[in-house]
């Protein structure tokens, strides 16, 4: 199998050292987990679309022992059985403000801001991203989020963004290239 190692040549070694130390990713969701839209269906009910290789790599993530956390301003019946699926234990809904619920999940996990990434995209999200030490952002982010971000995604959000973040870390870890010869070796499903 060919070596991923050249996919990652592009990114300040820096950032892969910051990576090492992650050991829970915090994402939002319009405009990271999703493309930001709302889709309302005939009785005004809104439908998020999620992206499926986004999902796999928060399953990776969560299987090779680094945590997801999802903290979202919005209270979405959607939004909560998509996190029931992936099985995301740290799920926080109704957060405008998110540095407290970022906060409880960083003491409850007995994690430093050194272990914390945060993937956001727009304004509500730079008071986390200046409390973790991994802040990102997604390629379509505000402006004010890219400049608050050590990296930014070469994917939109609900476009493989948080795929990308979660090959990252899984890289910075040494996890990628045995995880990705297990499939292509041939999976035991």
């Amino acid at each position: 199998m060919p070596t991923t190692d050249a996919s990652f040549a592009h990114i300040d070694p820096a950032i892969i050292e910051a990576a090492r130390h992650v050991k829970m990713l915090v994402l939002d969701v319009d405009g990271v987990l999703t493309d930001g839209g709302l889709y309302y269906d005939a009785e005004g009910r809104v439908m998020k679309r999620f992206d499926v290789q986004d999902g796999l790599g928060m399953s990776m993530l969560r299987r090779n022992g680094i945590r997801v956390a999802v903290i979202t301003g919005q209270d979405s019946p959607a939004v909560a059985e998509r996190m029931r699926v992936l099985r995301v234990e740290d799920y926080f809904a109704g957060f405008i403000n998110k540095i407290h619920s970022l906060a409880e999940v960083m003491e409850r996990r007995g994690l430093a801001r050194e272990q914390v990434a945060y993937l956001g995209d727009d304004w509500v999200d730079i008071p986390a991203l200046h409390r973790v030490g991994l802040p990102l952002a997604v390629a379509n982010a505000q402006p004010e989020v890219k400049a608050c971000a050590r990296y930014v995604t070469t994917a939109h959000g609900g476009r493989g963004a948080v795929r990308e973040v979660a090959r990252l870390l899984l890289h910075a870890h040494g996890l990628l290239e045995s995880l990705a010869a297990q499939w292509v070796d041939g999976p035991s499903i």
